[in-house]
Parts: C-alpha cells; structure tokens; sequence
C-alpha cells in the first residue's frame, strides 16, 4: 500500500539527510556491511546495508550505484536498516550480457530478492531516476512486499490497461460520460435560467 503522507515525511528526512554534514572519518562507505543477494538465474545483486529497524531498499539512478544515498542511509540510520542497492550491471552487483537481462520484470525481481535475502516480508522502497522506475514497477507487481513507495524525479507510470480489467473500465468510462453529462446539462439548465 502507498501511503502519502509517511512517504512524504521520510522524502522530507531524507532531503535534510542530503545536505547535512557529517564529520570527518565517518563516511558511511567505512560504516556499511557489505552482502549479495541472488535472484533470477542466479544474477548476484550488491547491496550495502546501515542500521536496524524496518527496512527501506534505496535503488539509484543512472549511472549511479549505491553510494549515491550515503547522505540518507547516515540520516536515517538510527530508525532503519537502509539498503542501498547496485542494480544488475552496476558497480559491484553482477552484469549479465544482453537486453532481454534488464527487463523491468527482472529489476523488480533483484529488489525482491534482497528483501528476501533480510528475511523480511515488505519493505520501503525508494527508487530515484531509473531506480524510480524499478520501483514503481516493485510496488506495481508486488504491492504485498511493498510497505511505502516513494519515487524522486520520476513521474508516475501511466496505468496498463492490461492490468485493468475490461468491465472496470468500460465501468469507469460510463461512469465518467454520465458525470460529464449531468454537469452540462446543469451548467446549460443555469446559463438558460440567467438569460
């Protein structure tokens, strides 16, 4: 389920996190624990992991790796584990050869992979750029492994018809010719009654 308004309070933290200073010696790259997750056919997916709590999964943009969210994963450290992936082809996570390897489908499946490699059932996800992408696409797919969604600089996907189903929207699309319908012939019935 998306929530809005813990989403948008965790966006806020986690922009505070970004311009916060840390000292000098404790970059979270010296602080993190290293690990792989496996997923489909045996790809091994890189993540770096922070903190103790419920579990937020932080996925990068291009050409990022999991660095990118070190100002966050400081920041929010002491109220979560923070997970900052390396998507397939990245940095340290595995690069498997050919197009058809970084299906959409697949990227979700790395995400779900280090959740399950936790040991959780669901988890944050927070996706930037193309991350955002994949994590629309987490949340789309697997909306029970998914506790909040909160996607930066990505709009939001338009919706498949193919997961609709035909008589929900035949349904909606009744539904909203009738609405139309009824408010202009309201709007019609007040511009005749002022003439």
């Amino acid at each position: 389920m998306i929530y809005q308004m813990s989403a948008a309070a965790l966006f806020l933290l986690m922009v505070s996190a970004a311009s916060a200073q840390t000292s000098p010696g404790a970059d979270v790259f010296d602080r993190v624990k290293h690990d792989y997750a496996v997923s489909e056919g045996g790809i091994r997916i890189h993540f770096a992991s922070l903190g103790q709590g419920p579990l937020v999964v932080m996925i990068h943009g291009f050409p990022d790796f999991w660095y990118s969210w070190r100002h966050q994963m400081a920041a929010l450290a002491d109220r979560f584990q923070v997970v900052a992936i390396d998507q397939r082809g990245y940095n340290l996570s595995d690069k498997p050869k050919g197009v058809e390897s970084y299906d959409l489908a697949l990227l979700a499946a790395d995400v779900a992979a280090v959740v399950k490699h936790l040991g959780r059932d669901k988890a944050t996800i927070v996706g930037h750029d193309w991350g955002g992408a994949v994590a629309w696409r987490v949340a789309l797919s697997m909306p029970q492994m998914t506790e909040r969604l909160i996607v930066l600089n990505l709009r939001i996907p338009p919706v498949s018809l193919e997961s609709c189903a035909p008589t929900r929207i035949r349904s909606r699309t009744a539904s909203t010719r009738a609405t139309f319908s009824r408010r202009r012939r309201a709007t019609r019935r007040s511009s005749s009654a002022g003439r």
